[in-house]
């Protein structure tokens, strides 16, 4: 993809906070159950911003772009899915490829599909729908694939259609764009317990997650995006974790690793 054309704010990394997996399932705990914040709210945060991020990684345009969404079965899926109808909306050629069949998704994913089916997008089960070659010619064929696979929640090494998922767009070698850190890669330690993805850049939410910035986490994240999902400070606060505003200068900012 063409280098970043779009001006978007910077931070430096060292000046935000970051949260632990388990820290970041307290806050989106506390959200829903405290706060009256949504998971689909959330997710429409999450899958507006990634869509953003894909528009900046390609230069500021997305008319005509041909995007492969890799879709896992958990709500980091469903940003995914999120992401593809707004990036569709906006004139990009979009294609879903589901690692697992809708029946085996959480609600909330299949909440975001059952919206592409009804806009009558391409989507397709990557395991049961598509032959080994037929998922390679999907690949090779995108100006840019964004990484839906696996969240935060996951550790161990990517297994069953995950995996397999995971595998094919690694061999593709097309940009990548992960949604909160790349599939594989564990958010805590940046280490990668087997396949993971090399991202071109990833979108991380509401705080960064330790990983992208140690272990393989910088080589694999690329330039690493922060994305705000509505989530209050009193939140934050509630868990003991200070954050100030990051967002203050827009609702996705650069985080600068190097200053």
């Amino acid at each position: 993809m063409p280098a970043i054309q779009v001006a978007v704010p910077a931070l430096r990394a060292a000046d935000v906070s970051m949260v632990t997996a388990a820290q970041m399932a307290e806050v989106d705990r506390s959200a829903v159950e405290e706060f009256g914040i949504t998971l689909l709210q959330m997710m429409e945060q999450a899958g507006s911003h990634l869509a953003d991020v894909v528009r900046l990684e390609a230069g500021g345009h997305l008319k005509d772009l041909r995007i492969v969404v890799a879709v896992g079965p958990g709500n980091n899926g469903g940003g995914g899915l999120v992401a593809a109808r707004h990036l569709a909306n906006r004139g990009a050629s979009v294609r879903v490829v589901l690692a697992r069949p809708a029946l085996r998704m959480s609600e909330a994913a299949r909440h975001q599909l059952a919206t592409l089916i009804a806009m009558e997008m391409h989507c397709c089960v990557a395991t049961y729908d598509l032959t080994d070659d037929e998922l390679e010619r999907v690949l090779a064929n995108a100006d840019v694939v964004v990484d839906a696979v696996l969240g935060y929640r996951i550790h161990d090494a990517p297994t069953g259609e995950a995996e397999r998922l995971i595998g094919f767009i690694t061999r593709a070698g097309r940009p990548v764009v992960s949604l909160d850190l790349p599939s594989g890669l564990d958010p805590d330690s940046g280490e990668a317990a087997g396949i993971a993805i090399a991202a071109t850049a990833t979108l991380t939410l509401a705080l960064p997650k330790p990983g992208l910035f140690q272990g393989e986490g910088p080589d694999r994240a690329g330039r690493v995006y922060l994305g705000d999902i509505g989530l209050p400070e009193a939140l934050y606060t509630g868990l003991g974790i200070s954050v100030g505003h990051p967002f203050s200068a827009g609702l996705i900012v650069l985080l600068d690793r190097t200053a």
